[in-house]
């Protein structure tokens, strides 16, 4: 289940902030829809949006600010990797 992997990366194993989690993990989702990354790719079976999710959620979740930092601009730069790739995105040809 995904919320139990990014709980399990944020080091995280409470349930009180489970909605605030969810809440992360739909953001992150949005997000890479609204980068053009198909729907049908964003699944926790893929490597890198697992990543990238888990990635978006540590930032949003990090005590340390330069931590935080780090994590959006991994998540930053995988988005932008994953919006790259033909496989991810659909490519309009003219």
């Amino acid at each position: 289940m995904l919320l139990d992997k990014v709980k399990l990366s944020i080091r995280f194993d409470e349930n009180w902030l489970d909605e605030d989690i969810q809440d992360s993990i739909a953001a992150a989702i949005a997000d890479l829809k609204l980068s053009g990354i198909k729907a049908s790719k964003i699944t926790e079976a893929d490597p890198l949006i697992l990543k990238a999710i888990k990635a978006y959620c540590k930032s949003d979740f990090s005590d340390d600010e330069n931590e935080a930092k780090r994590y959006k601009e991994s998540y930053d730069m995988l988005k932008t990797h994953l919006t790259l790739s033909s496989e991810y995105v659909d490519v309009i040809t003219s």
